[in-house]
């Protein structure tokens, strides 16, 4: 699947793609924590084990969809739909 542009959207695509974006990134970013809970919680009843990283690899994940976020309310504002 090809992305298009931000500038090259239209505007309902460009409002549901920062409607469908918030959700996945707060959804991730929920499902990052608990998941980071239960691996602190892991690690102090087993200790440390290679599973215990993936919380930490899944942060940038999260960084670049609200860094995307951050372009799309950027060119929302350019369009005065925000």
């Amino acid at each position: 699947m090809k992305t298009k542009k931000l500038t090259e959207m239209t505007n309902e695509e460009l409002l549901q793609y920062h409607k469908m974006s918030k959700v996945v990134t707060y959804t991730l970013a929920g499902a990052v924590f608990i998941l980071f809970v239960v691996t602190i919680y892991v690690a102090m009843i087993k200790g440390f084990g290679a599973l215990n990283v993936v919380p930490i690899a899944l942060l940038p994940m999260i960084f670049i969809n609200l860094n995307t976020i951050k372009g799309i309310k950027k060119e929302l504002n350019t369009r005065n739909l925000l």
